[in-house]
């Protein structure tokens, strides 16, 4: 696959070239663009007519990164997307899509550059503001296990928490991270918010919101909180398996109403 280098790292890319529209697709925490479509994430596997770069945050999957929490704060993963765009689409206007941690991403570069998106399809949204210092607090512990322990030995002492009742049952995997990056990259997001009320009160891109309940990690509070706040967007709720297995539906009518 093409590499692309960014300060601190090499991304591992892939376009799936069909022309039409530029979407870039990406991925949650300590995932990756093949752990998301083990995971029924991959909302862009039924997306045809389109030119879509997927690709591995730093440090993720098939890319590279360093041992440096800074590097894995929401805000850098957005300037990586910046780039990354400009290579591949140069002055195009992009649809993104991607769940928590990407969904984050998307959102951090729309502020950096409101003018680059044609519109989002955001899933499953992370804790963020009120929730966000807890969840911060659960990646600093996780760092710390792995550092004594080993990803081996953080897993086993991972809470049993039952996955969301709209979640596709699929394959237990562990972190697609190597074992000496991950807690700089727990760590980084821990030091990473979402942006703030009053900006993304300002973004007018058009913008699906997928989430679904009963996800500690991925609270429905913060999804509702979005569709407030964002002048231009919707809220679909999953409740069950099937709602989910529609989401790619959604990305291809959200790419054919703002391509």
């Amino acid at each position: 696959m093409p590499s692309f280098s960014v300060p601190g790292a090499v991304l591992d890319t892939e376009l799936s070239d069909e022309g039409g529209h530029a979407v870039v697709q990406l991925h949650g925490l300590t995932s990756s663009r093949s752990r998301d479509r083990v995971m029924n994430l991959d909302l862009g596997r039924g997306l045809s007519g389109t030119r879509l770069l997927r690709y591995d945050a730093r440090a993720h999957g098939r890319s590279t990164g360093r041992a440096v929490p800074e590097d894995y704060r929401w805000t850098v993963l957005a300037e990586d997307l910046l780039r990354l765009l400009d290579e591949w689409f140069p002055g195009e206007r992009v649809h993104g899509v991607g769940p928590s941690m990407g969904a984050a991403t998307l959102l951090h570069a729309a502020m950096l550059d409101p003018g680059r998106f044609s519109g989002f399809t955001l899933m499953v949204p992370p804790t963020a503001w009120g929730t966000r210092p807890a969840r911060a607090e659960r990646y600093r512990q996780a760092a710390a296990i792995v550092e004594r322990r080993g990803v081996a030995g953080m897993l086993a002492a991972a809470e049993d928490v039952p996955p969301p009742p709209a979640a596709v049952p699929a394959p237990a995997s562990a972190p697609d991270v190597a074992e000496g990056l991950l807690p700089a990259v727990y760590r980084g997001a821990a030091l990473s918010d979402l942006p703030s009320a009053g900006e993304l009160a300002r973004l007018g891109t058009p913008t699906s919101l997928l989430a679904w309940a009963e996800d500690p990690a991925h609270p429905l509070s913060t999804a509702e909180a979005l569709a407030q706040l964002l002048p231009a967007a919707t809220l679909r709720v999953a409740y069950t398996p099937a709602d989910v297995d529609a989401w790619p539906g959604v990305l291809k009518d959200d790419v054919a109403a703002h391509g």
